[in-house]
């Protein structure tokens, strides 16, 4: 069996997480921005964003050898990547850009996770640049889970390698091929002891491409790795390799997923999106509180299941909730329609609430989203 790089990514949420806080306490010293442009990440789990809407990250995990990205507004490239793993097992890291959320590290706006029958589309487009002289594969690595987490390893990672250099292979093994959106693929699955991989294999290199991702989900639910009730957790797209990388480049990236695929009959399924007013009332004492929010439609359609995205202050957790089913405790909070109040009518209301703790001075969400539309505060 293959080494699993998943199990080795575990270790690194905590490692994320302190390294994003210690950029964002340099920014605030120094007046940098974390978004800026050409900016250099040598750190093993080091992260920034870019657009306001992406994360990219250096993601060195399977090696102590320098790995090096230069971050750009569109995209980032490789500029040291020192070192090489044996090619019959993991690859030494996943430089990337995605859009959703990775080790509760979720990207800015984001609506995902979102549930596969509430997604109409999720258009993505890519633009590598490849080198020689290398291993490895360029590739698009997508998440799903019978839930909607946001803090680790999913149930199944679906792989898209737009190009593979050297005698590198997929988890598992070859299935058979099939044409999906548009193009001929070989199909490879298998398990890498941490969660069930389907792997699509261009049979040549594909240099840019624009694609709807939920064509390879479909794939996915088809083949039994996946359900309709399932979750879309993030879009990623990047480079495993094995030996050397330097110049690889993701030149440019988009993800967008657009909600309202609801089935008939599924009062649960968000629909959007909708225009809306979030308020948000706290009862505050030392070290905990409670919060009533109040989701409004104020957009001429019914919104049929609803999803409301929000960002808890640092220090700030989640105990326990009432009419919702809440995400994750910390950080990128997602909150989803109970059966009982899944509609909301034109000019109609919702409310859900939920206890938690603090530490240090309390704050409430700066912003607001409704199925993946930002909402307006009250």
């Amino acid at each position: 069996m293959q080494p699993s790089r998943h199990q080795v990514r575990r270790m690194r949420a905590l490692c994320g997480a302190l390294l994003t806080t210690l950029v964002a306490l340099a920014s605030l010293l120094t007046g940098a921005s974390a978004s800026q442009a050409d900016t250099s990440i040598c750190e093993a789990f080091g992260t920034t964003t870019i657009q306001g809407r992406y994360v990219v990250m250096n993601n060195r995990w399977g090696t102590s050898a320098t790995q090096c990205i230069s971050v750009t507004n569109s995209g980032f490239r490789l500029t040291q990547a020192d070192g090489s793993v044996p090619t019959n097992g993991a690859p030494k890291s996943y430089p990337a850009v995605y859009n959703g959320c990775h080790y509760t590290n979720c990207s800015p706006g984001t609506n995902l996770p979102a549930r596969l029958n509430s997604i109409a589309s999720a258009p993505s487009s890519i633009s590598y640049s490849y080198v020689s002289g290398a291993v490895y594969d360029a590739a698009y690595d997508i998440w799903l889970d019978p839930t909607p987490r946001t803090d680790g390893v999913n149930r199944t990672e679906i792989m898209i390698w737009l190009n593979r250099v050297g005698s590198v292979q997929p988890v598992g093994s070859p299935v058979g091929s099939a044409t999906v959106a548009g193009r001929q693929w070989q199909v490879w699955s298998g398990n890498n002891g941490s969660n069930d991989v389907l792997s699509f294999v261009a049979p040549s290199a594909i240099n840019s491409w624009n694609f709807d991702v939920m064509d390879f989900v479909r794939q996915a639910v088809s083949r039994g790795l996946a359900q309709n009730s399932w979750y879309l957790t993030s879009i990623q797209a990047g480079f495993e390799p094995w030996q050397n990388g330097a110049g690889l480049a993701v030149n440019s990236f988009s993800s967008t997923v657009n909600l309202g695929g609801s089935t008939p009959g599924d009062p649960g399924t968000p629909s959007g999106p909708a225009a809306c007013k979030v308020t948000y009332g706290t009862s505050v004492w030392q070290d905990g509180f409670t919060a009533d929010v109040t989701v409004s439609n104020t957009g001429s359609s019914p919104v049929n299941g609803w999803n409301v995205a929000f960002a808890l202050p640092s220090g700030q957790r989640i105990t326990n909730a009432w009419n919702a089913t809440v995400s994750s405790s910390t950080g990128s909070v997602t909150a989803a329609n109970a059966a009982h109040n899944a509609s909301i009518t034109p000019g109609g209301q919702v409310s859900f609430g939920f206890q938690g703790t603090y530490s240090g001075t309390f704050a409430k969400p700066a912003a607001f989203s409704l199925n993946g539309t930002s909402c307006t505060t009250a």
